[in-house]
């Protein structure tokens, strides 16, 4: 008797689990095929959100409301029938109608008041927007009192103009930089061509002053205009990069050398230079070192020393250009890679230099994947370390 209870509790279980399954498949899949439907209607029809969200309510609950009307009248009818009563069905049939017809109205006056409200955000989102142009990129959306993904939108838009703003204001100062930058030589050669104008053509030795004032003004501004060209490419990602495979002591060696032979006032050396290959742009690197060295020489005293080392730590290439310069500030410390910004602005000319050099270094080591340290004390040098990766 109780292994006869016990197969019989099992084989309840097994149906009511078997019509469980059923009926979760079921369900699963109609409300695959209401998204389906609701997702192709919604993309074809070019209404609103708010619209598009009040059919969705509408057909998803007129779906449900009539399933389960079907299913109480088909009970009802099932019980009536079985216990041989009155006909019922007709009189519930109407009261059904009634419900269902007052639930869609009511789904459309609630769901379209509660769309709107939820979509509100969406409205003043886009109210602000309008009002941002290039002109006025200080404006921001409002993200209090939301807790939802439009607060995490406004809070990426937010970001972006930031970033916009940002990258604005840094074009306005490079183009206010590079007209300042541009205007002092052109009117040191207007003030020159003047000067042959009324009395270079009978004084030979004001012509030659002038000529040679004009010609070395001139080799400035082109510089200064290839400097720019350069940054502008990189600005644009139109600035190739040919990496290949290479010794990079070889390139120190070759830049020591190269320097030595134009620089006699200092002691330029290496100390340690070690032998390993790195995938880089050959011309660039050497371009960023001789920028490197460059500003050290500018800014060390003669009889000074420059170190130029290398080495390998792991798969990571190290250099180091150590200086006895003057060394710098820690107020300018910060914004040396600035562009046309200079440390030492009361002796710019004797100094030389365009003020974008260093730029034009630390863009040539961010994109190859390296990065640059400098750590320096006002009068007791400089040091610089850069690190690329090594193969």
């Amino acid at each position: 008797m109780m292994k006869l209870i016990k197969s019989l509790f099992k084989a309840i279980f097994l149906i009511v689990k078997t019509v469980f399954r059923l009926v979760s498949f079921f369900i699963s899949t109609l409300f695959h095929l209401l998204n389906l439907i609701i997702h192709g209607i919604t993309n074809k029809l070019r209404f609103s959100i708010t619209f598009k969200i009040t059919i969705t309510y509408v057909f998803l609950f007129f779906t449900i409301f009539s399933l389960m009307s079907i299913c109480i009248m088909a009970s009802f009818d099932y019980f009536i029938r079985h216990n041989q009563s009155v006909e019922y069905l007709p009189v519930l049939s109407n009261i059904l109608l009634a419900l269902n017809l007052g639930g869609i109205i009511a789904i459309i006056v609630i769901g379209s008041r509660v769309s709107k409200k939820l979509l509100y955000p969406i409205k003043a989102m886009t109210h602000t927007v309008k009002e941002i142009s290039f002109n006025a990129l200080d404006k921001r959306l409002d993200v209090s009192g939301s807790k939802d993904e439009l607060k995490d939108l406004s809070q990426t838009f937010n970001e972006m103009l930031d970033r916009i703003q940002k990258s604005a204001e840094q074009q306005n100062q490079f183009v206010s930089d590079a007209s300042h930058e541009l205007r002092t030589p052109l009117a040191i050669i207007q003030g020159y061509a003047n000067l042959i104008e009324r009395w270079g053509i009978d004084e030979r030795q004001v012509l030659e002053e002038s000529i040679t004032a004009i010609s070395g003004e001139a080799d400035s501004m082109k510089e200064l205009i290839e400097d720019l060209l350069f940054l502008a490419r990189g600005d644009n990602n139109l600035q190739g990069i040919d990496k290949q495979n290479f010794l990079l002591n070889q390139i120190i060696d070759d830049t020591i050398r190269e320097t030595r032979l134009i620089d006699e006032n200092h002691t330029i050396l290496s100390e340690q230079n070690e032998e390993f290959t790195i995938c880089a742009d050959k011309n660039l690197i050497k371009e960023a070192l001789r920028i490197f060295l460059d500003n050290s020489i500018k800014y060390t005293p003669p009889g000074g020393t420059i170190k130029l080392n290398s080495i390998k730590k792991a798969r990571t290439a190290v250099i180091s250009i150590v200086d006895t310069g003057c060394g710098i500030s820690a107020e300018d410390l910060p914004h040396i890679f600035n562009r046309f910004y200079r440390a030492d602005k009361s002796r710019t000319k004797q100094r030389g230099g365009t003020g974008l050099g260093l730029a034009i270094a630390k863009w040539i080591i961010d994109n190859h994947n390296g990065k640059v340290e400098v750590h320096s004390v006002l009068n007791s040098g400089t040091a610089i370390k850069i690190e690329l990766p090594a193969i």
